[in-house]
């Protein structure tokens, strides 16, 4: 069978745009409808999903909450778009949408089912912290991932790591998963910027959530600043809902101390880049992050945690360093390299961009992407040509 509509559900909408409009305008220049659910859709980025040649759609969702009454009425709301919409096709991404795009397609009779894991996140990231929480989320995602995985024609992950993961605690099997490495970047729109060595300058680039390492980012820039005040340090992200989140008192308190400048989330990534020597992402776990693809798309070494997904984007000692997680010493010692020796920032920054075009060229990857939706609805249709014949 082919593919001619296709529903996109996406866990919110100023990720759209940013994340997925490559893809949108790939299946588009297919001629295949697109439909873009999201549950909080404003007139802005309603025109922009317009504009990529997709239609925009409501559905109803709390990305973070637990209310089972709530997510049960998810899952109804997009069974009903679906029966309205009568797509070939439902595509999720990020946990809930996986799991409710995969059940609700199934129950509303959608032949083809796919899903993309982008990184385990706050459930099965280690801590101390909200270790009940974390376990309870964790038993009740499971339990629904054992129930949707088998419905579901092919689920995509950004990572080895992960797929290995889902695979021994037996949620998905081998021939339903294809590895993507990450979902790439425009390599025409993310061009290489000159070294920036006048001023050295550290940017974290991330969600305002302690599992993104930004504690550790703050004491690193802390004792640096306290050596050495002509140091920069961006942090640049906004403030989140998560369990995680950290506080705006608390980030603002770091401004106020003279630690980091936080202009909060900013649309103009680019100019930060260009004012940035080396890009920092000391994450606890990650699928492949894209603002790390993006920093080394314009020539910016990495630093950043030795753990699923972030070790995907450095090959230490060639275009930035590992380190290990929740370790702020190792942080320190690996920007202490760059200090010392600036001559690093260029030299590692040149091999950041040839790994970039080796491993996320968006381009590429949408092909790989759209060949397996292809593929599977293929295998879907001499299934059921064969149960038919049966």
């Amino acid at each position: 069978m082919s593919i001619r509509r296709i529903a996109i559900i996406s866990p919110y909408a100023r990720s759209i745009s940013t994340f997925r409009g490559h893809l949108i305008r790939k299946l588009v220049d297919h001629n295949i409808h697109v439909f873009v659910l999201a549950p909080d859709y404003t007139a802005e980025l309603r025109e922009e999903v317009r504009y990529l040649g997709a239609e925009p759609i409501d559905y109803t969702m709390d990305r973070v909450g637990m209310n089972p009454i709530r997510e049960i009425s998810a899952v109804f709301s997009i069974i009903k778009l679906m029966r309205t919409i009568k797509p070939d096709a439902i595509f999720g991404y990020n946990h809930k949408p996986v799991i409710y795009g995969v059940l609700s397609g199934m129950l509303a009779h959608v032949p083809l089912r796919y899903g993309m894991i982008e990184g385990l996140g706050f459930a099965f990231t280690p801590s101390d912290e909200f270790m009940l929480k974390r376990k309870l989320l964790r038993t009740i995602m499971l339990f629904l991932y054992r129930i949707v995985m088998p419905r579901a024609s092919k689920i995509f992950f950004l990572n080895k790591d992960d797929l290995a993961d889902f695979q021994r605690m037996g949620i998905v099997n081998a021939e339903k998963a294809f590895v993507i490495g990450g979902i790439g970047v425009d390599l025409g729109e993310w061009v290489p910027l000159p070294p920036q060595s006048r001023q050295i300058t550290f940017s974290l680039v991330a969600r305002l959530l302690k599992e993104k390492g930004v504690f550790e980012f703050v004491e690193a820039a802390r004792l640096i600043k306290s050596k050495d005040t002509n140091i920069r340090f961006f942090l640049l992200g906004g403030l989140d809902t998560n369990p995680g989140a950290i506080p705006e008192q608390t980030v603002r308190q770091w401004v106020r101390d003279g630690i980091l400048e936080w202009p909060g989330h900013v649309k103009d990534i680019k100019s930060y880049l260009a004012e940035t020597s080396v890009f920092v992402l000391p994450s606890y776990r990650e699928g492949v992050p894209r603002s790390t693809q993006e920093a080394m798309a314009v020539a910016r070494p990495i630093i950043s945690t030795d753990v699923p997904g972030c070790r995907d984007t450095v090959i230490h000692g060639v275009n930035g360093f590992l380190v290990p997680p929740r370790d702020p010493r190792a942080l320190i010692e690996a920007m202490e390299r760059f200090i010392l020796e600036p001559e690093l920032i260029e030299r590692m920054g040149h091999e950041s961009r040839r790994l970039a075009e080796e491993r996320f060229d968006v381009e590429k990857i949408n092909t790989r992407l759209i060949e397996e939706m292809l593929l599977a609805s293929k295998n879907v249709f001499i299934a059921k040509r064969f149960n038919h014949h049966d």
